[in-house]
């Protein structure tokens, strides 16, 4: 999917919203944003609604469910829209609203991109080859620092509720270090300092078990 017909997707959903509202668009949509483009059927996308709007839970979201299915019948693509994406999954995607960036407003419609170290939380819970590799391109073409990584994960670890879920994703996290670390920040990354700074972040103290 293009950014051209992402951004189309995001004005034309604007249009049928009528009213103010702030969007956070994360999944492959964002990445594609960001300049990484692959194959992707839908857009991930959180809405906040702004104004009075706000107030009326129940109402306000059939409108937006009406708005949203709208849109994807005039442009043809699906959507996964929720107020709080991070219920989407059991690692918590943190402070998401304040660390996300600024892509364009449309109209009443801002629409919004989650930091890159945030977005990332989610494809590394899942951990399937596409998502590895979004990261690595992503964090590429972002420059991201590995610090701000490896800190970010630590703590999305530390305040999740507690599942078997958490076990994956610190195994997940400590195989992308090692295995794709060199290809995002250089020969001179080292990984087991990138590994130490994550296990402090999670308040992680004893050493991890692969068996």
């Amino acid at each position: 999917m293009t950014p051209r017909r992402i951004e189309q997707f995001l004005a034309t959903l604007a249009a049928e919203l009528g009213t103010p509202a702030r969007a956070y668009v994360t999944g492959a949509a964002a990445a594609a944003l960001w300049g990484r483009v692959r194959p992707s059927l839908d857009v991930d996308l959180g809405i906040e609604l702004k104004g009075p709007a706000r107030h009326h839970s129940r109402a306000a979201w059939e409108s937006v469910q009406h708005a949203v299915d709208r849109t994807t019948r005039l442009t043809g693509i699906p959507a996964n829209v929720a107020e709080d994406i991070d219920r989407w999954g059991m690692i918590t995607l943190l402070d998401y609203r304040r660390s996300s960036r600024l892509h364009r407003r449309f109209g009443a419609l801002e629409v919004r991109l989650l930091h890159p170290a945030n977005w990332s939380i989610g494809k590394l819970t899942r951990y399937l080859d596409p998502d590895v590799r979004d990261v690595v391109e992503v964090f590429r073409r972002q420059a991201i620092a590995p610090i701000r990584a490896t800190r970010t994960w630590g703590h999305a670890l530390r305040d999740s509720p507690a599942s078997t879920a958490q076990f994956q994703f610190r195994r997940n996290v400590e195989s992308f270090l090692q295995e794709r670390g060199r290809a995002i920040w250089g020969a001179s990354f080292d990984a087991g300092a990138a590994i130490a700074t994550f296990r402090r972040a999670a308040a992680i103290r004893e050493p991890f078990d692969r068996r």
